[in-house]
């Protein structure tokens, strides 16, 4: 349970490594030429996918080490892997229908608060015991 978070770490890398692909591929699809960022509205949703996973991950990513470090390796490590779930049900339901995507948004969403309370109480128990 202790190297969960690392596995977690690797996922996370993959998943953005996905959402990547997706925008080039809907790129070539819909010939939608660099630097644009519209055009096709599946090329929209697959670049939005990608954003949105790209902003979720720069508050996800320092909240589980910052839990696995502080005390809360294990759970934090699940928790991990259900932001995993829920980012990959968000991004699925997204690229077939935006008005999908709110249920694996919101599994992703109190995954990502369960590590940021994780972070917060093994930080502040850390200063506090000194």
């Amino acid at each position: 349970m202790t190297h969960l978070p690392a596995l977690v770490t690797l996922l996370t890398v993959l998943l953005l490594f996905g959402t990547m692909w997706a925008v080039g591929h809907a790129r070539g699809k819909y010939g939608i030429k660099a630097p644009a960022t519209s055009g096709d509205p599946a090329f929209e949703r697959a670049y939005r996918v990608q954003m949105n996973t790209l902003e979720q991950t720069v508050m996800f990513l320092p909240l589980l080490w910052l839990a696995a470090n502080y005390g809360f390796s294990g759970w934090a490590g699940v928790a991990g892997l259900v932001w995993i779930v829920g980012r990959i049900w968000y991004a699925m339901a997204y690229l077939a229908d935006a008005g999908k995507r709110g249920p694996g948004f919101t599994l992703g969403l109190i995954a990502w608060v369960a590590v940021l309370v994780m972070a917060a109480f093994g930080v502040g128990r850390a200063m506090l015991i000194g």
